[in-house]
């Protein structure tokens, strides 16, 4: 029979589990039903995969001026989801090209074959192999999505990284692979003292331990996807895709104040198309409807 003193120290010590248990940070259960689409999220402790109610509804279709590029990660894609082997893609290049809007549109393509998307921030980079780990008991095949991911040189989260593409002790999850957006190449900052570091070895020449560092991750991806700045024709026929898109015809007038938006902006972009195709359309479509307005007001006038 333990004395009151032995009782008292008992119950110390399981409240104070109770407190260590409730601080340890936990994973909940997925509701992979619910969506296509994921995101990784943080609250209190608690990790969870959740649900995004609605998905972005871009087509391989509304991608216009970067067919080789969608032609590759296509292929890629579609192997993966075959269940043939595929390799991680990294896009990188120019802004507002269509990078990230590649892989969404390649979810709406995919996902009736079981295709599904996990977008994880850099900050939580360091979760990874917990990712991988809830995917890879699935029967889906997930595209784990990291958007516009830099490494700054003092940031360490890249290992991370790093290891669930290709460094582990642990195979990778062989229905997951890694899709990263980015406008670095290598994903980190280049300086030009690393070129100073270069060593000279007979005819040989040895990079720096730096940029060594920074190529091994980038060459972690096996498939390297580059995008580039629109000339005016394709910028223009963008444009036009987009405004018929949102119901409004293209004009010269319309493509004149194209060019003088995208001059605003510094950018002959796909992204810059789409903004400008939007107000665009929003107004010619509010001055459609006062024409008409005005018209039937001025026939009433008449009439009386």
């Amino acid at each position: 029979m333990p004395t009151p003193t032995t009782e008292g120290l008992l119950k110390r010590f399981e409240a104070l589990l109770d407190r260590v248990e409730a601080s340890l940070p936990s994973v909940e259960p997925p509701a992979w039903d619910a969506s296509i689409a994921f995101r990784w999220r943080k609250h209190e402790g608690r990790s969870a995969l959740q649900p995004v109610s609605r998905p972005h509804d871009i087509r391989l279709a509304d991608l216009q001026g970067i067919d080789r590029q969608k032609a590759l990660v296509e292929a890629n894609t579609r192997q993966f989801v075959a269940g043939r082997p595929a390799n991680n893609v990294l896009l990188t290049g120019a802004r507002g090209t269509g990078k990230s809007s590649l892989v969404k549109a390649l979810l709406n393509e995919f996902a009736p074959r079981g295709l599904r998307l996990i977008e994880v921030d850099k900050n939580d980079l360091i979760d990874l192999p917990d990712i991988a780990d809830l995917a890879a008991t699935r029967r889906e095949r997930f595209i784990i999505f990291c958007d516009d991911l830099s490494f700054e040189a003092s940031e360490a989260a890249y290992k991370s990284l790093k290891a669930v593409l290709d460094g582990s002790i642990a195979a990778p999850a062989e229905n997951v692979l890694v899709y990263a957006t980015s406008n670095r190449r290598h994903l980190m900052p280049e300086f030009m003292q690393e070129n100073l570091d270069y060593r000279h070895v007979g005819e040989e020449i040895h990079p720096s331990e730096g940029s060594e560092e920074k190529i091994s991750l980038s060459e972690r991806f096996g498939l390297w996807v580059s995008f580039y700045p629109f000339d005016q024709n394709h910028y223009l026929g963008i444009v036009d895709h987009w405004l018929a898109h949102y119901g409004s015809r293209s004009t010269p007038d319309a493509h004149a104040e194209a060019l003088r938006w995208a001059l605003g902006r510094g950018s002959r972009s796909g992204r810059v198309a789409w903004q400008f195709a939007r107000d665009w359309a929003g107004k010619t479509a509010g001055a459609k409807t006062s024409t008409k307005s005005g018209t039937a007001n001025g026939a009433k006038r008449r009439a009386r």
